[in-house]
């Protein structure tokens, strides 16, 4: 690449466009990719000191058999040490990276302490209570093994089992100690997670609430869940509200699964014809296939909706927004997603800006869009952000083109692993115009964008390498040798060795 470079963007749509020297080669990405799957399963039943459960074991066994019929490669884990689980989350976090769904269930004791949601493993045996979280993973541990899956992030616990350190009258067995808070104490439940936006993180029981173990082999949240998992056609977030409405029933309203965090507005199907939409890379038309759910699940939307559900707005408004469709209605997905962005949700906010810009459904009206763009980005919604820096690299919608301003919101956007923005700072620091940036912080963004499953990336590194500079070159051959995708000379020659490095850290096995 060269200082003259013009380096551009195709917004909304995830494709990269390179103009180089007057000369513009357009890469796309591939709308019939191969879907993987990723599942952790982890039961533990026998403890050293801890109560045993009966169930769960059992429940991880009928978990794992499940997902491996829904394709899934399950990774199984009963009865692990802390060195064990603490390993066993390390190599799923890089495995996830390649994977389109990553999944953690865990089966097992889980208590709130200090704020925090810990699980237990089999052999935490504490002499005080502050020392639980020393001999335990935290739920955030958890989220951090699933962070990087490119499309759909779950983490599943079926453990808001009765705190095993608590006496039946509820006083504890071990000596409460919270630094700041000597006085605090422990809950029987969880405490209710805040995850980041793309995660679902499902509990068996509301927050603060315990879970049944179950009398029979199973408890009655595997069991539910393990059903509607396999419903066909079903949208992965009715399938959780599935799974809640099985419990109580079987549970005479005593138990009530609770689901926390904020999925894309982007349809997910994990068996069924519809699955088919899952591998459509672009994301307009994958969002049509909203349309594809049945008359009741339909209802069931219209339901959430009615109680502010922010998801079930997006989906009714996607539905109103394909032309195919007899639901077609765009001023009608104008007002779903306006109550949606009301509420605070970004995507809402962003897409009902892409509205007002291209005035489809509401009259056009290009500065409400701007402030709805920056509403959105205010919320480190990443698609907003990389939209205002090409506004502002290029100039348009009425704000002044000013590069600096675009560099800063493009590496705000990689920052936050957004594909098309880590390309863009690393081709930008490529050139030098980004102040206290290397070569290194090109390639390593590069080599993110790689991993998250970017086919323009992979292309342009495998077809035009020489767009970067000997140095950037250089540095990406160095780090995909340290995460062992590549064994030759650190050379900035992309041959056969390196381009098979390249496939490998997409993720294509050879």
């Amino acid at each position: 690449m060269t200082a003259q470079k013009l380096f551009d963007v195709f917004r909304n749509s995830g494709l990269a466009l390179i103009v180089m020297l007057g000369l513009c080669t357009a890469f796309a990405i591939g709308a019939e990719a191969e879907e993987r799957r990723a599942a952790l399963v982890i039961g533990v039943a026998d403890y050293t000191t801890a109560t045993d459960l009966k169930n769960t074991v059992n429940d991880s066994n009928l978990m794992g058999n499940t997902l491996e019929k829904l394709d899934f490669e399950v990774t199984r884990l009963q009865n692990p040490t802390l060195a064990e689980l603490r390993a066993a989350l390390d190599k799923f976090a890089f495995e996830a990276e390649t994977a389109d769904v990553a999944l953690v269930y865990f089966a097992g004791h889980g208590i709130e302490f200090g704020g925090q949601n810990l699980l237990l493993p089999a052999d935490v045996a504490p002499k005080n209570r502050s020392e639980v979280a020393q001999q335990s993973v935290s739920l955030d541990d958890v989220l951090a093994a699933v962070d990087k899956a490119r499309q759909l992030r779950i983490v599943i616990l079926d453990s808001c089992r009765d705190d095993p350190f608590l006496n039946p009258d509820g006083s504890g067995q071990i000596t409460l100690q919270v630094e700041g808070d000597p006085n605090a104490a422990a809950s029987g439940g969880l405490a209710k997670p805040s995850p980041d936006r793309g995660t679902l993180v499902a509990f068996a029981a509301e927050a603060g609430a315990v879970a049944f173990d179950g009398e029979a082999e199973n408890s009655p949240y595997a069991l539910a869940l393990s059903r509607n998992l396999q419903k066909e056609n079903l949208e992965i977030g009715l399938v959780f509200r599935s799974v809640r409405d099985d419990v109580l029933r079987t549970t005479f309203n005593f138990q009530e699964p609770h689901t926390y965090g904020s999925l894309s507005g982007n349809p997910y199907f994990l068996a069924g014809e519809t699955a088919a939409s899952n591998t459509v890379a672009d994301r307009d038309d994958r969002k049509t296939f909203w349309a594809a759910l049945k008359s009741d699940d339909e209802q069931q939307l219209l339901a959430l909706a009615n109680i502010g559900d922010t998801r079930a707005l997006k989906g009714l408004a996607y539905m109103r927004l394909n032309p195919e469709s007899d639901r077609f209605e765009p001023s009608r997905a104008v007002e779903l997603l306006q109550k949606a962005a009301e509420e605070g949700d970004p995507e809402a906010q962003f897409e009902l800006g892409r509205l007002y810009e291209r005035g489809i459904g509401v009259p056009q009206d290009v500065d409400k869009a701007t402030e709805l763009y920056w509403k959105a980005a205010d919320q480190d919604f990443a698609d907003a952000i990389n939209d205002l820096g090409f506004l502002h690299f290029q100039g348009g919608l009425n704000i002044v083109r000013d590069p600096r301003k675009a560099i800063e919101l493009f590496q705000r956007a990689a920052d936050l692993r957004h594909p098309e923005a880590m390309f863009n700072i690393a081709a930008l620091i490529d050139d030098g115009d980004v102040p206290g940036r290397s070569p290194d912080d090109a390639a390593r963004y590069l080599y993110d964008a790689l991993r998250s499953g970017n086919q323009d990336v992979l292309n342009l590194l495998s077809e035009q390498p020489r767009m970067f500079k000997q140095s950037t070159r250089r540095a990406l051959q160095l780090v995909l040798s340290e995460k062992d995708f590549y064994e030759g000379a650190i050379d900035a020659d992309f041959g056969p060795g390196t381009q098979r490095g390249l496939r490998r850290a997409y993720g294509i096995e050879e």
